[in-house]
C-alpha cells in the first residue's frame, strides 16, 4: 500500500450490518497500538477502495482508544464511495484513514443540549451521547433530549444501543420517530423548537430534516444551532446538470464533462490527479484557477471575488459551452 500524505494505514477488525443498507465498520492500529484520541462530533477521511476520499463521523466513545467505529450507508445511487467500502472492503483489509478532525465539537459547558438526527445522521450524535454518558463529571448538571427520525425501525441504526444509554442515563431520554416514508407522520418540531431556551442544538441528517430545523431555529441566539452536512445544501437551488466541456490550460486539451460526473471524475478518468477529500463543495482540497468561461458554482468555500478567478472542480459546473481552467 503506497500512502497518501496526512494518511495512515488502520485495519478493518469487524464489519457487520447494523440496520438495513447500514454496516458499521471497526478500525484498530495494525500493531496494536492506541488510536489518536478525538472529541465527540469528529471525523475522519478514508481512501476508500474505489479511490474517493470521503469524510464519515466518529460514532464510538471517544474515551475509547483501542478502535474507532464508522457507520456507513449503501448509497446506491451515490459517486461510488459507499459503494466501493461496503462491496470491496472486507474484514482483515487496510484502509487509509486521516487524523480526526471536528468541525462539529459538542460544547462542554453546555447545560441542555437537544440532539436532532435523522436516518445515518445519528453517527456522530451517538458519539456525543456516549461522550455525556461516560463523562459525567465534565457534563455534571447537563441534560438531554435526544430525537431519532427515520423511515422505519429496521433502517435505523443504534436503535438498540441508543435505548440502553436512555436507559441506564438520568441526565435525559431518546425518543424515536418513524414515519413510514410519510414526512408528515414524523417528528413535529416546532413545539421542540418553538421556544427559544439555553439548550444547544445538534442536528444532522437529510437535507429536508436540516433545512426544516434551520427554518425554526431562526429564532434561536446566535451559536446556539449547531448541523453537520459534510456538504448537504442550505437551501441553494442549482439548475439541472447539463454536459459541457473543461479546456486545461497547460495543453489545450478539451475533456467532455457529462451531465452525471463531475469536471473532478472526468479530469480522473483522462488521467489528471487533482487533490481531493470532501468532494461535497465544503473542504477546498480541489481548487483550481478558473481561466475562462461562465461557472455555476455549487461549492461552499469559495467567497465572492474568489468565484471570479477559482473553481471548485468537484462539484460546480459550466452554465455552457466551454471552461479553461489552470491544469
Amino acid at each position: 500500500m503506497t500512502l497518501e500524505p496526512d494518511l495512515f494505514p488502520l485495519q478493518v477488525q469487524q464489519k457487520r450490518l447494523v440496520a438495513n443498507d447500514i454496516w458499521l465498520f471497526r478500525l484498530v492500529h495494525p500493531k496494536g497500538h492506541a488510536l489518536p484520541t478525538f472529541t465527540a462530533g469528529a471525523h475522519v477521511t478514508v481512501k476508500t477502495p474505489g479511490g474517493q476520499k470521503r469524510n464519515y463521523s466518529l460514532c464510538n466513545n471517544p474515551f475509547e482508544t483501542a478502535y474507532c467505529e464508522l457507520a456507513i450507508k449503501h448509497e446506491r445511487q451515490g459517486r461510488g464511495g459507499s459503494q466501493s467500502m461496503i462491496e470491496q472492503v472486507q474484514e482483515g483489509d487496510f484502509l487509509q484513514v486521516s487524523m480526526p478532525k471536528n468541525d462539529f465539537g459538542l460544547i462542554d459547558q453546555a447545560k441542555e443540549v437537544i440532539f436532532i438526527a435523522g436516518g445515518i445522521g445519528v453517527t456522530p450524535l451517538l458519539s456525543m451521547l456516549r461522550q455525556m454518558h461516560d463523562a459525567r463529571s465534565m457534563h455534571a448538571h447537563a441534560r438531554f433530549r435526544f430525537y431519532y427520525c427515520a423511515r422505519d425501525k429496521a433502517g435505523a441504526a443504534f436503535v438498540d444501543t441508543l435505548q440502553a444509554l436512555s436507559n441506564t442515563s438520568e441526565m435525559g431520554e431518546v425518543s424515536f420517530h418513524f414515519d413510514g416514508g410519510n414526512p408528515g407522520l414524523g417528528l413535529d418540531l416546532w413545539p421542540v423548537l418553538e421556544k427559544p431556551t439555553a439548550a444547544h442544538i445538534y442536528c444532522c441528517g437529510p437535507l429536508g430534516l436540516m433545512d426544516a430545523v434551520r427554518d425554526m431555529s431562526g429564532h434561536w441566539p446566535q451559536g446556539r444551532v449547531h448541523f453537520e452536512s459534510f456538504g448537504a445544501s442550505t437551501g441553494q437551488q442549482f439548475e439541472p446538470s447539463e454536459a459541457f466541456e473543461v479546456k486545461l490550460l497547460s495543453t489545450q486539451q478539451i475533456i467532455p464533462v457529462a451531465a452525471h460526473e463531475s469536471i473532478l471524475e472526468a479530469l480522473r478518468n483522462n488521467g489528471h490527479a487533482v487533490p481531493s477529500s470532501c468532494e461535497s463543495g465544503t473542504c477546498g482540497s480541489c481548487k483550481l484557477d478558473l481561466i475562462s468561461g461562465v461557472v455555476e458554482h455549487r461549492d461552499f468555500v469559495l467567497n465572492d471575488e474568489e468565484k471570479h478567478h477559482h473553481i471548485m472542480v468537484c462539484v460546480s459546473r459550466a452554465f455552457s459551452g466551454v471552461i479553461e481552467i489552470g491544469l
